[in-house]
């Protein structure tokens, strides 16, 4: 029998389209890597090597609405990146772990302030450091670019690259799913 399995069920039982509702419907909280996910992955350095930071904008008008429609969401950086702390904190109250914490910790950490299971967190992320979040949260994402290496070991691949409204996507099709997005052309059919 293959060891391979599909959210814990051998391939020929699976039926993802089931499986990735089930998961968007247990959904309550954001978990984002910021580089290569919130940001395109490059780091800018002003002529003094302090870095410019630099988020899509649509990306952040999604997770503001995110946090006011109840989600709790936190952005993870395995890096100091401090100087993206205040243009986060403008979106709402975001769980910033910016220091270079350990992924997996800043995780459980995030959990566990807010009362959370693995399967009530959304994960995006881009790079092979980041798998061991992607194992553990309930719907796991990459962005489209990211690394080859995770696109069979994740429930969902964004149409959008990182830095470029891979966010907003995921936020989007969260909230559709759970009939709380308000600009849902389901909201605008029926």
């Amino acid at each position: 029998m293959s060891s391979f399995q599909f959210f814990g069920m051998q391939p020929y039982q699976a039926d993802p389209s089931s499986q990735i509702s089930a998961a968007l419907d247990a959904v309550k909280a954001l978990v984002i890597s910021l580089d290569g996910v919130l940001t395109s992955g490059t780091i800018t350095l002003d002529g003094e090597g302090r870095e410019m930071p630099g988020v899509y904008a649509r990306d952040l008008v999604g997770i503001r609405e995110a946090l006011r429609l109840g989600m709790k969401v936190a952005v993870i950086a395995g890096r100091q990146a401090g100087a993206y702390r205040q243009m986060l904190e403008a979106a709402g109250p975001v769980d910033l772990f910016l220091g270079g914490e350990e992924r997996l910790e800043a995780y459980e950490a995030f959990k566990s302030r807010h009362g959370l299971q693995d399967d009530e967190c959304a994960c995006i992320a881009d790079d092979i450091d980041d798998l061991e979040l992607l194992k553990n949260a309930g719907l796991p994402v990459t962005p489209i670019n990211g690394a080859e290496f995770l696109r069979n070991r994740v429930a969902y691949i964004s149409v959008f690259e990182g830095g470029r409204g891979c966010v907003r996507e995921i936020v989007e099709m969260i909230l559709d799913h759970q009939n709380r997005w308000e600009h849902s052309e389901k909201q605008e059919q029926g």
